[in-house]
């Protein structure tokens, strides 16, 4: 089959590699029709590669048909149409039971302290063969899907892998009270939608984010728009009553443009040898974390603030002094996705299509074109805010 392979840094190539088979009786197998390029999946295009060998298969945001099922598969057959979660999660385990399948103790990846075994995402999580291919094994098929209908098209449904439960987790987290006032920092994929989930509640919603394209998209759906350069404290300030917004979701992460120093110690662990590189990566506080100290400095006292942007260093230096005279809540963590599902559902199939899953992607490609756009997309260039990939199947 074709499949996306990582290669080396802004290295990703199409290449033949063998079909997934069955390995283990719980496995599935499904052909691919629609796959997504994540904002995560950049930090491998840039950042990740000492956890990444030349040949892994990338892509987690994946949905298609069953083809083939193991033995011991009870809720799948051929023919069912299926939205791939992207953490891999037992469904039974104490933590899944809570609905925390991002911190499955079935899949957890001790060897790094890691939670759930992501598709597509490196040692760190299990070193999964990805989606961004023709075909995927699934283990642990029958928990780890979303069935779905055969009447509406893809796109109503793909999200639901990712980043449409990653916005709803978000918002969920950030607490925001009745008729509050959120600020979303960052309008990429999961900052759209869960600035349209917050204003769908009945929130003010204030977006951020530098880039003329994404702003014009959340305007499109009843978001205040803000570009950095804008006096937006000033603004948040005087809507607030000099208070700030009750609670801000950092939608951003690693990729914030912030500290130069932090930019040029990424790319010198990029350059040094694996072995070198990964407890420079796991240990050191390399993220820049431009959007998460706006975040802090823009909540008001007492008000919450969510991180769906994924951060990577484990010495980031917080401002704990402020987080604490603010007395400044923090949630975060890996999406839970099958914990939100039951809610999401009736949105993406609802005829009027409440969160505008239908106007997300900008570019729609074969599976073929996906190393340009992987290059498109980090640069933000022609307007890219999503890219949903269709691999060509016979």
């Amino acid at each position: 089959m074709k499949a996306l392979t990582w290669q080396g840094k802004r290295d990703v190539r199409v290449d033949e590699v063998p079909d997934p088979g069955i390995i283990e009786t719980s496995d599935a197998i499904i052909r691919v029709t629609s796959t997504a390029i994540c904002g995560s999946d950049l930090h491998l295009y840039e950042l990740l590669g000492p956890f990444i060998d030349p040949g892994d298969i990338l892509g987690h945001e994946t949905m298609g048909e069953v083809v083939e099922v193991g033995s011991g598969v009870r809720t799948l057959s051929p023919g069912d149409r299926v939205v791939i979660p992207f953490n891999i999660a037992c469904g039974t385990c104490w933590f899944c039971r809570r609905g925390l399948q991002s911190q499955c103790e079935t899949t957890q990846v001790r060897e790094y302290r890691s939670g759930a075994a992501l598709f597509g995402y490196t040692k760190l999580y299990g070193q999964v063969p990805g989606g961004q291919a023709e075909y995927l094994r699934v283990p642990l098929a029958d928990y780890n899907h979303i069935k779905v209908g055969h009447d509406l098209p893809d796109e109503r449904y793909l999200f639901l892998s990712d980043i449409l439960p990653t916005a709803w987790q978000g918002v969920e987290y950030a607490d925001v009270p009745s008729e509050g006032t959120v600020a979303v920092l960052g309008l990429g994929p999961v900052g759209q939608f869960a600035a349209r989930i917050a204003r769908s509640r009945g929130h003010q919603v204030l977006g951020i984010d530098p880039v003329p394209e994404r702003r014009a998209m959340a305007a499109r759906h009843g978001i205040d728009v803000f570009d950095l350069e804008d006096d937006v404290v000033t603004y948040l300030l005087d809507i607030t009553q000099d208070r700030g917004p009750d609670s801000v979701i950092d939608a951003v992460g690693l990729e914030a443009h912030g500290s130069p120093a932090l930019a040029t110690l990424q790319k010198a662990a990029g350059l040094l040898p694996d072995a070198l590189a990964r407890p420079l990566l796991e240990n050191v506080g390399v993220d820049r974390l431009a959007a998460l100290h706006a975040g802090i400095d823009l909540v008001r006292r007492g008000g919450t603030v969510s991180l769906s942007g994924v951060y990577a260093g484990d010495a980031d230096i917080l401002p704990m002094k402020t987080m604490f005279d603010k007395q400044v809540t923090l949630r975060m963590g890996q999406c839970n996705v099958k914990r939100w599902i039951p809610e999401l559902m009736a949105l993406v199939e609802h005829p009027e299509d409440p969160l505008g899953v239908t106007d997300l992607t900008t570019h729609r490609e074969p599976l073929e074109r996906a190393p340009e756009m992987y290059e498109t997309f980090q640069k933000k260039e022609d307007g890219c805010i999503k890219v949903v990939l269709q691999p060509s199947q016979g």
